[in-house]
């Protein structure tokens, strides 16, 4: 008799399949609103992958029930488009595509956005939460603060494949996980090492200048997070302790050293680069190779939120004024 080959250990999630879930929250929500929330962009460069990010915002928007304005300006001029967008009632957010100056003057940009229609989770109210493990912007947790998207997006996967355990009170659903995250920069990997350890989990955070672990200390007694240098230790030196492994760097040169993780392990790549080779699969038992879908309807999940946010607040007032 023929023998079977065994099933094979290693399963391939794609973002799709994790989207859509999302995408039935995000349809449930509109259809709570008297009209379609309108997301406006403002594309002020001549970069590609911005220009690709706009046409998938607009794609998305349009397949998914929102209204959605590119407007294409000169990037002198876009502080006071910025400006104008924020007192215009019926803009209900604001997404800037970066970079624009590729300086500091891009951080200042982002400062510009009204807090009330920041979908990107940038300027300085939902940083400072973010950070400070401040999940909400009013004292009586009506209105939620908005995180950066993909960051979120990355929380979301980890939600969809389990890695959050429920049991646990709500905010410290990672305790007890290791988590490995491959890139530090200032967009993705720092805010999520934050996100990752405010929930609990134990981060180790890598780039090229060195290894820090992110916890809210010994038994997640602290209310935010506590960044440690780790001297003198290396990626190879955090791999074999960690559940989850979540890589993100840039460029053709980088290769996962696979043959570190340990077995079962779950491996995200949200880089546009392949981080880990297909023998990846040998060791994880689950592997997402893009997050792009997912960090798309994320970002229509936060206007969402920025539009169900306003109308809390003006039932708030309406109620102090009774």
């Amino acid at each position: 008799m023929a023998t079977q080959d065994p099933p094979a250990s290693c399963k391939v999630v794609l973002a799709g399949s994790i989207a859509k879930s999302l995408q039935h929250e995000v349809s449930e929500g509109l259809l709570k609103l008297e009209r379609k929330p309108l997301l406006v962009g403002f594309l002020a460069n001549k970069d590609p992958a911005a220009r690709l990010y706009s046409s998938w915002t607009q794609k998305t928007c349009q397949e998914n029930g929102f209204d959605f304005n590119l407007r294409e300006v000169d990037r002198e001029e876009l502080e006071t488009h910025i400006l104008t967008a924020n007192q215009d009632d019926a803009m209900d957010g604001i997404i800037v595509y970066y970079p624009i100056f590729n300086s500091r003057q891009d951080q200042y940009l982002q400062q510009l956005i009204d807090v009330r229609k920041d979908v990107e989770g940038l300027c300085h109210t939902h940083v400072f939460n973010m950070y400070s493990n401040i999940r909400w912007l009013d004292e009586q947790k009506l209105q939620k603060s908005i995180l950066p998207c993909t960051p979120l997006a990355l929380v979301k996967i980890l939600e969809h494949l389990k890695v959050y355990n429920t049991i646990l009170p709500y905010g410290n659903r990672l305790f007890g996980r290791t988590i490995l995250v491959v890139n530090r920069s200032e967009v993705v990997g720092r805010p999520l090492a934050a996100l990752l350890a405010n929930d609990g989990a134990c981060v180790y955070s890598v780039d090229v200048t060195g290894v820090q672990q992110f916890t809210r200390g010994e038994g997640i007694k602290k209310k935010r997070h506590e960044v440690v240098d780790k001297e003198g230790w290396t990626l190879e030196d955090c791999i074999p302790f960690c559940d989850v492994v979540i890589s993100g760097v840039p460029g053709e040169a980088f290769h996962f050293p696979t043959t570190l993780l340990k077995d079962g392990v779950i491996c995200i790549n949200f880089s546009t680069e392949k981080n880990f080779g297909p023998e990846v699969k040998e060791r994880a038992s689950i592997y997402v190779p893009a997050i792009g879908k997912v960090t798309i309807i994320v970002l229509l999940r936060n206007l969402l939120r920025i539009v169900q946010n306003r109308q809390s607040s003006s039932t708030t007032e309406i109620g102090e004024i009774n």
